[in-house]
């Protein structure tokens, strides 16, 4: 099923996507996956799409792709490196990536987002199924100047950081074999498979969760493969994951002094 979150004549709610329809799914994330499509809502086209979740923790994995390392020419890590991004740098497909005033450096890293579906605490890697909704499509945008800080709080979670969408999909038998492309301007910049994870999913929420509790409509991001590069005011980014979807949005310059 896809799971679209939306807004239509100042509703907000979840629907069912079944082929071009969106269908009522309530009110809140129907988490536990058990849910019917209820009445139809609209054509999907006539509701304006939001992130598909309203996570309260965003956990993201840094240098998780071997190729981004080999990229870099850094080792390989021996346990998951792990940062959050806030959630006030959610916003939905569509929704433009504002690029602060006087940074020199924005950059795109486009991911698999993992949606979380049922209370996660102590995991183990090998149920970690049994934790997850489905997955979105992400961009993991990064003000690069500001990784100076010392930390990365700033430069990850600045408003619209981390786009999410188009919708969470819930039948995704194999998130270690998805193709995952990000395009800047029609052209492709970032290639991968997420067979090319060091840390694949499983142990991902399995090491998150040893101290960390995730709750349904969480967010765990899985890294980004190599190619990551900048992003100028008037660039259009697309992110593409078989078997997930497609999350497009434009970059535009802060009105902000």
């Amino acid at each position: 099923m896809r799971v679209v979150r939306y807004r239509k004549d100042g509703h907000t709610g979840y629907g069912a996507l079944v082929g071009t329809q969106v269908h009522d799914l309530g009110d809140t994330l129907p988490a536990d996956g058990d849910r019917r499509p209820g009445p139809r809502v609209a054509a999907l086209d006539e509701v304006e799409l939001l992130a598909p979740c309203d996570p309260r923790v965003i956990v993201c994995a840094g240098s998780n792709y071997a190729g981004q390392l080999a990229e870099k020419g850094r080792p390989w890590p021996t346990q998951p490196s792990l940062f959050l991004k806030a959630p006030n740098a959610v916003v939905g497909p569509g929704a433009p990536v504002i690029h602060p005033t006087g940074l020199r450096r924005l950059e795109y890293e486009g991911e698999l987002a993992v949606v979380i579906g049922r209370t996660a605490s102590q995991v183990a890697a090998a149920d970690f199924a049994d934790h997850v909704l489905g997955y979105t499509c992400a961009d993991d945008i990064t003000a690069d100047d500001w990784r100076a800080d010392g930390q990365w709080t700033r430069a990850k979670s600045a408003d619209t950081f981390c786009p999410l969408g188009p919708w969470i999909e819930t039948d995704v038998p194999d998130p270690g074999a998805l193709r995952l492309r990000t395009l800047v301007n029609g052209r492709t910049v970032q290639d991968a498979s997420t067979a090319d994870m060091i840390f694949d999913v499983g142990r991902l929420l399995a090491h998150v969760t040893r101290w960390i509790t995730l709750r349904p409509g969480d967010v765990l991001l899985t890294g980004s493969p190599g190619g990551v590069g900048r992003l100028v005011p008037g660039d259009t980014v697309e992110i593409r994951i078989e078997g997930v979807g497609a999350l497009n949005h434009p970059v535009e310059m802060s009105t902000a002094p």
